[in-house]
């Protein structure tokens, strides 16, 4: 099978795409009840992945996961009482983005302490 037959999903013997699975869904809650504000972006299938829900905190801190389909996104955010958004249509939230940068700048002072770095 060639790379292009895995990417589309190939004929002979599938894809390489991974669905969603119980530790997924399990992932999600057990980190919406770890967090405040949580809220949710359903994000669309791509060649290589099914859809995926990102859940993202107050504070900016995220996580992605597998789902069934963006009614599987829905239902799951529905179960857990959070407001859940297109990401195509809304696109990612700033605070997401903060986060990021905050974690690179605490990854990148703590590579320069252990190098020996002021």
């Amino acid at each position: 099978m060639s790379l292009w037959d895995r990417m589309r999903g190939g004929a002979a013997g599938g894809g390489v795409r991974r669905t969603a699975s119980a530790g997924d869904s399990a992932h999600l809650m057990a980190w919406t009840r770890a967090r405040v504000g949580v809220e949710a972006f359903v994000e669309p299938r791509t060649m290589v992945t099914e859809t995926t829900v990102l859940l993202v905190a107050k504070d900016g801190e995220w996580t992605r996961r597998r789902v069934d389909g963006p009614s599987a996104a829905r239902k799951l955010a529905r179960s857990l009482g959070i407001p859940i958004y297109d990401v195509q249509l809304l696109g990612y939230p700033q605070r997401m983005r903060d986060y990021d940068a905050r974690q690179r700048v605490l990854r990148d002072r703590d590579r320069r302490r252990e190098l020996g770095a002021p």
